[in-house]
């Protein structure tokens, strides 16, 4: 995870990454080997899968809820598929955010079942097959880029632009998952996620191979609950300073900052603290949507947290309102060509209407 990583993945190759470079030379071959011979199970029904390249978070979560709404909106009932990392579930579950913890189903399934019927499954195939029966016409895969376990129709990988891919190497001399090279193959379209400069370069290219590019921003909900507020900001996500600038964008005055690993639970020690500090110094206590999560159905110091803290609610913006409903409308079109072999159907191709 990008909290749990070495400061050097993000900054130019240094003796670091240098040292660590033949047991980056072994991880790479492996997944590029994986990505290449991977067995994708087909279903039935279109997949998109949203990805990223490095490990840590560029913003796939949102992304997924963004597309989610999209195809509700076109009338569609996507279903959402996570593998539940962090949570303690490891059988195919609906998740029930009215009865479900984070330590069940992880934090990332709790915010994605808020957008619509999620799923969570280590074996992907068995997940997508569970959401079709409970009535998905379209499935939503949250990260599994690199896994291939399933036949994706639309694979849409989200760059973040102030981080991009880092000192390019793969783990653990740098944050790639897999050979870019190969990754690439498998890419459909690109989502840079607007804040910086990092990805500008990967970008026009990406742009000159004619996969489409979309530009997003991530876009606070509820700024005005920030505005102006004194805030002890606290975050255990992948990427903590996006959390900061989203909150000083949204007109907060940071006076203190708390950050932990990504997926953290929280102990009684750490809670007491951030609750203790932000009462001493008169600071309005500010976090994640899911940090809030991992907070819920517990008793005691947890709950008193939840209670307390204000919480940064995000969306993922596309810059073009309506791109969104075009990946969903190529992920049918791409699903039912392979329905029929690779050949456009009479409903795709004019001259066969």
């Amino acid at each position: 995870m990008v909290s749990e990583a070495p400061p050097f993945w993000w900054s130019k190759i240094g003796w670091q990454a240098l040292a660590l470079y033949p047991a980056s030379l072994i991880y790479s071959r492996v997944a590029g080997y994986r990505m290449a011979h991977a067995r994708r199970l087909p279903v039935d029904s279109p997949v998109i899968c949203i990805g990223n390249f490095t490990a840590g978070g560029a913003g796939k979560t949102p992304t997924a809820i963004a597309i989610a709404r999209a195809a509700a909106a076109l009338g569609h009932k996507p279903g959402l598929l996570s593998r539940g990392y962090g949570g303690l579930i490891d059988k195919t579950t609906i998740v029930d955010p009215q009865h479900h913890r984070a330590a069940d189903v992880g934090d990332e399934p709790l915010l994605l079942a808020r957008a619509g019927l999620t799923v969570i499954a280590r074996n992907r195939a068995d997940g997508a097959r569970r959401l079709i029966a409970e009535g998905a016409d379209l499935i939503i895969m949250d990260d599994g880029f690199q896994s291939g376990r399933i036949a994706v129709d639309y694979a849409l990988i989200v760059v973040d632009g102030r981080r991009g891919l880092g000192n390019g190497l793969a783990i653990p001399s740098g944050p790639l998952r897999a050979p870019l090279k190969e990754q690439l193959k498998h890419v459909t379209g690109l989502l840079a996620v607007t804040g910086g400069q990092a990805a500008e370069r990967f970008i026009r290219h990406m742009a000159r191979t004619g996969r489409p590019t979309f530009e997003a921003t991530v876009r606070a909900r509820n700024p005005d609950d920030f505005r102006g507020e004194k805030v002890l900001a606290f975050a255990g996500i992948a990427d903590p300073g996006k959390f900061f600038k989203s909150l000083k964008d949204a007109g907060a005055d940071i006076a203190v900052t708390r950050t932990f690993p990504d997926h953290h639970h929280f102990g009684e020690d750490e809670i007491a603290s951030l609750l203790q500090d932000a009462e001493y110094n008169g600071l309005v206590l500010a976090t994640t949507e899911k940090d809030y999560v991992r907070l819920l159905g517990h008793q005691g110091a947890a709950s008193e947290l939840a209670k307390r803290c204000r919480v940064l609610e995000i969306d993922m913006a596309f810059d073009d309102p309506a791109a969104p409903g075009r990946i969903v409308d190529e992920a049918f079109k791409r699903f039912r060509q392979r329905r029929f072999g690779g050949k456009p159907t009479p409903k795709d191709d004019p001259k066969r209407k």
